[in-house]
């Protein structure tokens, strides 16, 4: 029962904060402290423990539950973050603020960010659990059946993530290893959405990829990159829920 309240609470907390910062422009003012600061000649402050903590309780009625499923565009996990690569993430926060990926929840939240606050978050996710995460083999930790195979190397995609699919080449690519794969199936099919102001994702390269499979192999794909072994989990934070 308590981790039942606890879970319902914490969707509230995530609704209501969502619907709030969808109706928040762009918070201009935080975002200039930053580049005042470097214009000066000074290194930026880092966000006390108290800002920090604010900042992450807007991710954490989603990312900090285990299994939470989001509704939009269809019934799916939420990606897990912790141990992602922080220049990724910010790289995601920025392209739901612009617009590149269409998402109303994540877009009114990035849109209350200023840099700093999307460089405190993004480093704050990319070191949750670091210290007890031992480290992936190069190579996958599965071999993947024909079909999958094909398609990978049609794909090329360990171009871009890397040989494991955890060790991009470009620390703004995401690590993909162990995704929840109906996530990724998700990401993949929105690459291929031309056209729609609700839904997609504008990337030129992975649009060009996705597009040459069909949903079923889209699928096929993301359930073997979810199984592998991967550096990212979902770390619950009880400690920003409150009684």
């Amino acid at each position: 029962m308590n981790k039942l309240l606890t879970t319902l609470f914490a969707l509230s907390v995530a609704c209501a904060t969502g619907l709030a910062l969808a109706q928040t422009p762009a918070a201009t003012a935080p975002a200039a402290a930053p580049a005042a600061t470097a214009a000066a000649g000074k290194p930026a402050t880092p966000a006390s423990p108290k800002s920090l903590e604010a900042k992450i309780e807007m991710c954490v009625g989603c990312h900090g539950i285990v299994g939470y499923r989001a509704s939009f565009p269809e019934v799916h996990r939420v990606p897990k973050i912790a141990g992602q690569s922080a220049q990724y993430i910010a790289a995601a926060l920025k392209a739901y603020k612009t617009g590149d990926r269409k998402h109303p929840t994540m877009r009114g939240i990035s849109e209350s960010l200023s840099e700093q606050d999307v460089a405190d978050i993004a480093t704050y996710y990319q070191d949750l659990g670091k210290a007890g995460r031992a480290p992936l083999a190069e190579k996958p930790s599965r071999t993947p059946n024909a079909q999958v195979a094909v398609m990978m190397q049609k794909g090329n995609c360990v171009a871009c993530h890397g040989a494991n699919l955890s060790k991009a080449i470009d620390p703004s690519y995401p690590k993909i290893a162990g995704q929840h794969a109906d996530y990724l199936f998700v990401a993949l099919k929105a690459y291929k959405t031309d056209g729609n102001p609700a839904m997609g994702r504008n990337n030129g390269i992975m649009g060009a990829i996705a597009k040459q499979f069909s949903n079923n192999e889209l699928k096929a794909l993301a359930d073997y990159v979810g199984s592998l072994d991967g550096e990212m989990e979902t770390v619950p934070e009880s400690r920003f829920h409150r009684n």
